[in-house]
């Protein structure tokens, strides 16, 4: 008994010291990412712009340099650490979800339907009436609309499987993105523009897409948190996890209700960034384990400080030109891709 007492101690002990770290390398990245950019500015010097603005302190730096670091710099790292967070969230309850260590937050058509909302509100001529909104908005009803559809598709049977869930986004997330690709077609001189959206870009941000991607986050992670010791149980068979009293049903709604909100809202204002929710929360469950208490917490952590080290690449390897975000992403997800299945393939 006093054996098992101290080995749960010493594990909630671990975790938290995980937490921590991981809190500290954020942090530290972050920082790293607001002083790297085409306009060298001392890490001393953007910590003090920072304070001063917080109300700690006063800063003698040229009003430029502030705004360089207050209204681009800053909020877009921190968009770029919200959305690394949310996807890799995201990608740790679809894999538990959906057993599949591989599975992605944009499984359920999220990513598709995204694209194909902001798409067809520029083209539709949205624009006139939302301004900068309209992409973002168009996205996220897109996103939601899909996953609507796809639910009601898989629900025919008068019961939701897996299978269903998976097959039922396959197909229409393959015919949103034919959509997405006639309406691109269509668009003519705003094809470069929309092209830039779907890659990813954070060319323009600012601090309301900040709050309202913040605010997806915290609700979209509660609700995960909320279900992750039921979310264990899924890994079993769905009839086990009946058996063990689990309301199947109602924590796969939880579920794909908070990944799709994350997903959804981060997608809205960047555009499409895939991988990201692949790589991060298979490493993370290869370290760690699998108890999802602990590996969807450290997954956001680790995911937002992976997608802030890809977006300085993109800054950075063709300065003064900046590259797409999903571009660096792909190209460190295809080999992750490559290397799991050699991997698996030996240990058939």
């Amino acid at each position: 008994m006093q054996h098992s007492t101290q080995h749960r101690f010493r594990m909630r002990h671990s975790y938290l010291l995980s937490l921590i770290g991981a809190g500290l390398v954020l942090s530290i990245v972050i920082v790293i990412g607001v002083v790297v950019g085409n306009v060298a500015i001392p890490t001393a010097t953007v910590l003090s712009i920072v304070l001063a603005h917080l109300g700690i302190g006063s800063v003698d730096v040229a009003d430029s340099i502030q705004s360089i670091i207050m209204t681009i710099r800053l909020p877009r790292v921190l968009l770029v650490a919200l959305t690394g967070a949310a996807l890799s969230a995201s990608g740790a309850a679809y894999q538990g979800l959906f057993r599949n260590p591989l599975a992605d937050p944009y499984i359920v058509g999220v990513a598709s339907g995204a694209g194909f909302g902001a798409i067809a509100t520029v083209v539709l001529g949205g624009v006139a009436l939302f301004g900068v909104f309209a992409m973002p908005l168009g996205a996220f009803v897109g996103a939601f609309c899909v996953v609507v559809l796809v639910y009601v598709i898989a629900a025919q049977r008068g019961h939701y499987s897996n299978n269903d869930l998976i097959l039922a986004g396959i197909v229409i997330g393959t015919l949103t993105s034919a959509m997405t690709t006639f309406l691109m077609i269509r668009a003519g001189r705003q094809a470069s523009q929309l092209l830039a959206f779907l890659l990813g870009s954070f060319s323009s941000v600012g601090w309301s897409a900040v709050w309202i991607v913040a605010g997806s986050v915290v609700i979209g992670l509660s609700l995960l948190m909320v279900v992750s010791r039921d979310l264990n149980v899924l890994l079993f068979t769905e009839e086990q996890a009946k058996f063990l009293g689990i309301n199947v049903p109602m924590i796969r709604w939880f579920i794909i209700v908070g990944a799709t909100l994350m997903t959804a809202t981060a997608v809205a204002f960047h555009g499409l960034i895939g991988f990201v929710g692949i790589i991060v929360p298979h490493s993370i469950r290869l370290i760690y384990g699998g108890d999802h208490r602990k590996l969807i917490p450290l997954s956001a952590l680790y995911g937002a400080v992976f997608l802030v080290f890809a977006d300085m690449i993109a800054r950075t390897i063709t300065a003064p030109q900046e590259l797409p975000l999903g571009i660096v992403t792909a190209c460190c997800g295809a080999p992750f891709f490559l290397w799991q299945l050699l991997t698996s393939k030996r240990t058939l």
